[in-house]
């Protein structure tokens, strides 16, 4: 298809071009031949002119007979000064004087086509008129030859026909090679994207090296298509496998409370009588409240996917983290703050933030927790650690992925549902920031680098 496509392209752009050649000769060769032909009438006349100068001696000498023996011309006549036709070749004999529109009267010769004269219907002469000026008044010969064709000569039109042949060929076969090897990277182009399919990869349009021009940049203008493509196929693929694995653990999270609770309840029923209710409830009320906060950490993360926008005000890091520590929690909590470091940010939001990285230190401490705020140039620097035992290097990326619990945790962390750091880092990027994990001498230490709010950032 390509390849039929390229050679229609270029028969259309050759017969075209081969047109607008054949144009341009039919126009100049006109031009040409009425150049000739101008020329050639010219001579002619000069021609019959040298011809008829016999005659004017002639009348110059009184020697005038009355039938004039030129055979080289169609006809000559001599006008005396009446008007009366006195002399003629023999083909004119007895004929009436053929034309009075030249010579004219401020010319001694003249020479003119004229077509239709009586002598000569259907055709065009050449006519000469001579003054011959006697004592008796204006003696006037007229001279008649055939006028100079529009073709001219046979051998004229051959020429002009020949020439504009060959034009309009080298034109067809000039202008089909230039547009073939200029159509062939598009073809090798169109080839290689019929070559390419959706598990291809890495394939890529050929650019040509000795062009510098739009072809060229078609190629590499595709080429950055297709990566861009390729990225974003990739990007697509690793989020798929993402949200497999997310809907995967996500529904064994929401399994396991529902089947616990489906237990507890199969196993009053069999004994009813024998059954405490009231812890039954309690059991179930526990289920309950982990499968609420699986689900409410389940619409967080899918607002925050979203890019759902909270409301924006300014914060100071370090009047946040002291009301949000001020609660009570099983583990002390130690903090060092720095006033006046202002972000911007959704409160509520940056609030569960810090709420999610205090509950899992609070699950993982041993005796004490320590909070700090500060600045760091043009970053606000928040820091929660932990005395626990800490989290391996090449663990530190994993614990921020969803429903993810290291083996170390799992006798531990019965309450978590998998997902608060998960959340924690979700909001640290929708507020321009980053969450991590970094060296500590002891326990896990996640560092929350937020910039700061342009005013607090130059006051400070």
């Amino acid at each position: 298809m390509s390849i039929r496509s390229g050679r229609s392209l270029r028969v259309r752009l050759a017969l075209f071009a081969s047109i607008a050649m054949l144009l341009l000769n039919i126009v100049v060769s006109a031009f040409v031949l009425y150049g000739i032909r101008s020329q050639a009438a010219q001579a002619r006349a000069h021609e019959v002119s040298s011809k008829t100068l016999r005659v004017l001696l002639m009348v110059k000498r009184g020697e005038l007979p009355s039938k004039l023996n030129l055979p080289e011309l169609d006809g000559v006549q001599v006008v005396d000064p009446s008007g009366r036709v006195v002399a003629s070749t023999p083909n004119l004999d007895g004929s009436s004087r053929q034309t009075a529109q030249i010579p004219s009267k401020d010319r001694a010769n003249d020479d003119e086509e004229i077509c239709d004269l009586p002598a000569f219907p259907g055709r065009c002469e050449i006519v000469v008129a001579l003054r011959a000026y006697q004592p008796e008044g204006e003696w006037i010969i007229y001279a008649f030859n055939e006028s100079v064709p529009w073709y001219v000569s046979p051998q004229v039109i051959l020429f002009q026909v020949c020439v504009t042949g060959l034009l309009v060929t080298l034109t067809w076969f000039g202008v089909s090679r230039i547009v073939a090897r200029t159509l062939a990277p598009v073809n090798s182009i169109t080839r290689r994207l019929g070559e390419i399919t959706a598990g291809g990869g890495k394939m890529r349009l050929p650019v040509p090296e000795n062009l510098d021009d739009e072809i060229k940049t078609l190629a590499e203008t595709g080429n950055q298509m297709l990566e861009r493509l390729e990225t974003a196929m990739e990007q697509q693929a690793v989020a798929m496998e993402q949200q497999r694995r997310f809907a995967g653990d996500a529904s064994h999270d929401l399994r396991s409370p529902i089947t616990a609770m489906r237990t507890q309840v199969e196993d009053a029923m069999l004994h009813p009588d024998d059954t405490d209710w009231a812890e039954v409830c309690d059991e179930v009320l526990a289920s309950l409240d982990r499968l609420q906060a699986i689900v409410t950490d389940l619409l967080a993360l899918t607002r925050l996917d979203a890019g759902a926008s909270g409301r924006n005000e300014a914060v100071e890091l370090g009047g946040l983290v002291a009301a949000e520590t001020a609660r009570p929690r099983s583990k002390r909590v130690v903090t060092s703050l720095a006033r006046g470091v202002i972000v911007t940010g959704d409160r509520l939001q940056l609030a569960r933030l810090l709420t999610n990285l205090l509950d899992n230190a609070e699950r993982h401490a041993e005796t004490y927790i320590v909070v700090s705020v500060r600045r760091e140039g043009d970053d606000a620097v928040m820091e929660v650690l932990d005395d626990g035992a800490g989290i391996a290097p090449e663990q530190r990326e994993i614990v921020f992925q969803r429903f993810t619990r290291l083996d170390a945790s799992r006798s531990r962390d019965a309450g978590g549902t998998g997902l608060g750091l998960a959340i924690a880092r979700e909001i640290a990027r929708a507020h321009s920031g980053t969450l991590a994990l970094e060296d500590s001498d002891s326990g896990a230490r996640f560092v929350l680098r937020l910039p700061l709010q342009p005013e607090s950032s130059m006051s400070s």
